[in-house]
């Protein structure tokens, strides 16, 4: 038996993966342990994870917009993105994760830490408690440390000449240089838990044996990755606060779209009821999924639209004959996987590169965050009546499905545990 300890926060669709994970561990019978804000403690219950509440480190109560530590829907350029990521989560409160971590290892006895892919503090508690690193990302990665992926954020395609592996290499060199700004805060850290400095934030990373990507390599432009980059496939289901849902009423011979713009706030009011308009006027089942963050009765909606708080995308999604969507990881991969083509709508995040794997191949269309309502109509019926966008969602769907049957994190990580691999 080994014991895990991950380390996240709640910054969105990475907690329910990683409690999956932990999950399946505990199934094993190795022991696990989760910690993350404590309005995450009420998701492991449900699961039959252990749960800590974050000690030291900022511990969030709710998933209101006032707690959110980034605010990055506030920023108005890429730079302040960095920012607001650095200061927040990365390395602002690096101390105090990495205070939490160590306490947590000796404690719980941890054998392996695995961390979210922002939290550099969890990573520095790991290495000074001498732990085993393990990285987890559930999403495409995020940071600029592979020069020949698509720069992160951009919604760029792979790379194909000389000129493409350049550019991209240089944007990513000037982003990792963006996020220097954090290094003097990380290196406190370090300091603080007996470490050395570093000359470079994303040198941290080398203290991890593993860094496991949860999402389709399949998707992921059938990228390859370096070690100790590795793809474990994609771990997705119904959040635990998910409620039962039975069909809208309407004429049943009506295709059913559903819309779904992120269980986080992103400012994202404007556009939702630019979609609603847009459904409403067309002969449409509409089904709006809003999650924890926003109210029903804050947008009111005509009669083929319902507008729901809670519903199981499980049940819904064998139903859509489309979904329009913010087009986060989650929510963009389940409706390829149901073979429904999208109409994405990215407001930020890794949103625009998910789009970007979408429209490659031909599964949806992508808008502007302030594409109108008539522009939003006109895409959704595009992709409801040209079958191209249907048989285009399916075949990437069926490639990302067999990923999702081969996964492999609790194997990676137990292997990684047993000393399989680089410390």
């Amino acid at each position: 038996m080994s014991r895990f300890l991950f380390a996240t926060w709640e910054g969105g669709g990475h907690v329910q993966p990683m409690l999956r994970v932990a999950r399946e561990l505990i199934a094993q019978g190795h022991a696990a342990l989760v910690l993350s804000d404590a309005c995450n403690a009420a998701d492991a219950a449900a699961v039959g994870v252990p749960f800590q509440a974050w000690r030291s480190a900022p511990s969030r109560v709710d998933r209101s917009p006032a707690t959110d530590p980034l605010k990055d829907w506030l920023a108005t350029n890429p730079l302040e993105v960095i920012q607001r990521i650095v200061g927040g989560v990365m390395c602002g409160p690096a101390c105090a994760y990495a205070r939490d971590v160590a306490e947590a290892v000796r404690a719980f006895g941890a054998d392996v830490v695995i961390a979210q892919e922002l939290l550099f503090g969890a990573m520095v508690g790991a290495e000074a408690a001498g732990a085993r690193l393990a990285v987890f990302a559930t999403n495409v990665w995020s940071l600029p440390t592979l020069p020949k992926s698509p720069p992160f954020g951009a919604g760029l395609p792979p790379p194909r000449t000389g000129f493409d592996f350049g550019f991209y290499a240089d944007v990513t060199r000037a982003t990792a240089q963006a996020f220097q700004c954090g290094l003097p805060q990380l290196n406190q850290a370090r300091a603080a838990m007996g470490l050395a400095p570093l000359g470079d934030l994303f040198d941290q990373l080398r203290a991890a044996g593993r860094i496991l990507l949860a999402t389709s390599r399949a998707f992921d432009f059938d990228q390859t990755l370096p070690a100790p980059y590795q793809y474990v496939g994609p771990y997705l289901e119904d959040p635990v606060w998910a409620e039962d849902w039975t069909p809208p009423p309407g004429d049943p011979a009506r295709p059913l779209v559903l819309v779904s713009f992120s269980t986080m706030y992103q400012a994202q009011e404007p556009v939702l009821r630019r979609v609603i308009e847009a459904l409403g006027a067309t002969e449409v089942r509409g089904v709006v999924t809003l999650g924890p963050v926003l109210s029903p009765a804050d947008f009111p909606a005509p009669v083929n639209v319902t507008v729901t708080a809670h519903a199981p995308h499980s049940r819904i999604l064998p139903l859509a004959s489309a979904v329009v969507t913010h087009a986060g990881h989650a929510s963009t991969l389940r409706p390829l996987l149901a073979g429904a083509p999208l109409v994405c709508i990215p407001l930020g995040r890794d949103q625009a590169d998910n789009a970007a794997r979408v429209t490659g191949p031909g599964a949806g269309l992508r808008l502007p965050a302030d594409a109108s309502s008539e522009e939003i109509r006109t895409a959704t019926l595009t992709v409801l009546t040209d079958p191209s966008y249907r048989a285009n969602a399916r075949t990437l769907g069926a490639r990302i499905a067999a990923d999702v049957a081969a996964r492999s994190a609790e194997r990676e990580l137990v292997a990684f545990a047993a000393g399989d691999g680089p410390e």
